[in-house]
């Protein structure tokens, strides 16, 4: 299983980012994916997460109204739009897929909110 992440980068505040994840190695089209965020200071937060046929989405209270979490099964991706970015957003974003009965990550990408 491989997830790659890219992305991320330096915005300002109030700005937008959209982050995005190709998978392979599994059943893309049959896997729950999910965004998680690290923060410094605090453990791995989940931010939003998405039903393998793209219907079912789900969102971490903060980043509801702010955050989408998308797929385009065609080409085994994930994707999440950021809009209203604050300085409290910035950490490291990990893309992970649900697969065989555990849950695999990608290495990360880092965003950054500041002015």
């Amino acid at each position: 299983v491989q997830l790659v992440e890219s992305g991320g980068g330096l915005v300002q505040p109030g700005g937008s980012l959209r982050l995005s994840c190709l998978a392979s190695g599994f059943t893309f089209s049959s896997s729950t994916m999910s965004w998680f965020r690290h923060i410094p200071g605090k453990e791995h937060e989940l931010v939003a997460t998405i039903g393998s046929a793209g219907i079912s989405t789900t969102y971490a209270d903060s980043m509801e109204g702010r955050f989408t979490i998308s797929r385009d099964n065609a080409k085994n991706t994930v994707y999440l739009e950021m809009n209203g970015l604050k300085p409290e957003d910035t950490g490291v974003y990990f893309c992970t897929a649900y697969a065989g009965m555990r849950r695999y990550w990608g290495q990360g990408t880092q965003v950054t909110v500041s002015s």
